[in-house]
């Protein structure tokens, strides 16, 4: 499977350098394909720990810092970030690659002021897709990447071939766990699998669900320590998201928690966190996200 989806990506860039078209028509392409927007996956070990939640209030507040956001929702198992968001979702990135919609008809404009791409079921199969699909497919990334500032990506949790491969296409990857010794112990499983592909990685780990900001601390020196000893990487500190009965209110009421409850505590950490992430917000000068997915692939 991992050959066919390596093969697949290889002949999707390389098909869509090959297409002919008007010249009127040839420029804007090219104008886009060196466009690159910041791109941040948001990933987990397992299930559970928050990191859709996480996703969404982030894409809300790097577009309140006046950032132009896109949250790509690659969770192919449980795409839940409509939900989160209470928005009706009438097609998903499937019906891009078939032909059916356009990417901006398929984005959604949510209550936070990003633009949602509803489940990305489409590219799960990426080895059975047509020519025309995988043409359609890179064509439409691109112009996502030409449209806005960030993309952040919101990975299915696991190490899956499909959640590696969006994860290693970011510029940052922030890893979610909780203080949970399970979920420790599969973001540590995730972390290792990220890094024996690439060693260069921007790695940051986000604690979730901390009791305070000292256990946040603890559980971040506790993981970068095995790393240390067993891979030897340095992790970085993306910070913690502190257990607040707001989060839970708000995911009850389909509502992101910092626009339900914009003074409460894990609020002000999601502030602190997209502001860290801002800060490397510029536009790279790197291959983007098709480019490095079809990079990794060709490893396989």
């Amino acid at each position: 499977m991992m050959t066919d989806q390596a093969q697949a990506l290889r002949q999707l860039v390389a098909q869509n350098q090959q297409v002919t078209q008007p010249a009127s028509q040839q420029q804007p392409v090219a104008a886009k394909r060196q466009r690159h927007a910041r791109i941040v996956a948001v990933t987990s070990g397992k299930g559970g720990v928050g990191k859709s939640n996480v996703s969404v209030n982030l894409a809300i507040q790097l577009t309140q810092a006046g950032r132009r956001v896109a949250l790509l929702d690659a969770d192919l198992g449980t795409a839940n970030a409509d939900v989160l968001c209470n928005v009706p979702v009438g097609s998903t990135l499937a019906q891009v690659v078939n032909g059916q919609y356009t990417l901006k008809e398929v984005m959604v404009k949510t209550p936070g002021g990003f633009y949602l791409v509803p489940g990305a079921s489409g590219l799960a199969n990426i080895a059975d897709m047509s020519a025309d699909a995988r043409k359609r497919l890179v064509d439409q990334i691109y112009e996502l990447e030409a449209m806005v500032d960030v993309i952040i990506i919101d990975t299915g949790a696991g190490v899956s071939s499909n959640v590696l491969g969006f994860a290693l296409s970011a510029d940052q990857i922030l890893v979610v766990t909780t203080p949970e010794p399970t979920a420790m112990t599969d973001a540590y499983a995730v972390i290792k699998s990220l890094v024996s592909e690439r060693q260069d990685l921007d790695v940051r780990l986000l604690v979730n669900m901390a009791s305070d900001v000292t256990e946040g601390r603890e559980i971040y020196h506790r993981l970068n320590a095995v790393c240390r000893q067993f891979l030897s990487i340095n992790i970085l500190y993306a910070g913690h998201v502190i257990f607040d009965p707001a989060v839970r209110k708000a995911v009850r009421a389909q509502e992101p928690f910092l626009l339900a409850s914009p003074k409460s505590q894990a609020t002000q950490c999601i502030r602190s966190l997209a502001t860290r992430v801002d800060r490397l917000a510029q536009i790279p000068s790197g291959p983007g996200l098709m480019g490095r997915m079809t990079q990794w692939f060709k490893r396989k």
